[in-house]
């Protein structure tokens, strides 16, 4: 396997963060980070909650880009201005430096991988809005005081990069999360629903592989070949770009 760097840009960190809250994140960023190693690719971290910005050329030089996840995204980005209930881990200087990141790789045909809070930045990037609090959650995440994540099956879209990577119409996802894709982005597409109609994963019509996926892959408990087959693909995607 041909070696490739990976920039992994993450809000590492949120406003008054829980402990536990710390601790899973971390784990998530370790999980990705050894999967991408595990797989031939030299992973560098990108802290946009850091005091000091990350440099956006730094990461622009990478052969590929994955944006994890982290705290809610601000509402009032996307034109929403009443409470969010339950929101938690907001950060506007984060967020900003997310989506500047985000539409440069955009706009320099970057290969791109967005996993939920990830998945959800590429949507408002395009001028798309999320559902700021989902109600009803139960297919979506865990109960309040039980474990947040949870096995959701989704229906993959025919047609989609996403369905023709992993060959099958439904795929059972882990998943823990409140926000979601509403009125997607231009230039993008839906590529799965959930059972209930809201969007788990968007892709770029055009031809550069920029995808966004709403489940975590990167989560200890999810389906250790659909982390394999999913950042497999996004690999073979950056070894390939001129």
């Amino acid at each position: 396997m041909t070696a490739v760097e990976i920039a992994v840009v993450v809000q590492v960190s949120t406003p008054d963060e829980t402990e536990a809250a710390r601790t899973l994140n971390r784990e998530l960023i370790r999980v990705a980070v050894e999967e991408l190693e595990a797989q031939g690719a030299r992973a560098r971290i990108y802290d946009v909650a850091a005091d000091e910005p990350p440099n956006p050329d730094d990461i622009a030089a990478a052969d590929g880009i994955l944006v994890l996840g982290g705290g809610d995204v601000d509402a009032t980005i996307y034109g929403h201005t009443d409470p969010v209930p339950n929101e938690y881990g907001k950060d506007r200087r984060a967020d900003d430096r997310e989506l500047d990141i985000i539409r440069r790789g955009i706009d320099d045909d970057a290969i791109m991988l967005h996993l939920c809070r990830g998945s959800q930045l590429l949507n408002v990037a395009c001028g798309g809005t999320l559902v700021p609090d989902l109600q009803p959650f139960d297919l979506h995440k865990g109960p309040p005081g039980g474990p947040l994540f949870l096995d959701e099956e989704v229906e993959l879209v025919e047609g989609s990069r996403v369905h023709a990577l992993y060959g099958v119409d439904r795929l059972v996802v882990r998943n823990g999360h409140h926000q979601a894709v509403d009125r997607v982005g231009e230039g993008l597409r839906v590529a799965a629903r959930a059972h209930d109609g809201i969007v788990e994963a968007t892709e770029r019509v055009e031809n550069t592989w920029i995808i966004g996926v709403q489940w975590h892959p990167e989560e200890a408990d999810a389906d250790a070949r659909d982390r394999r087959i999913l950042f497999g693909e996004f690999l073979d995607q950056a070894r390939r770009r001129p």
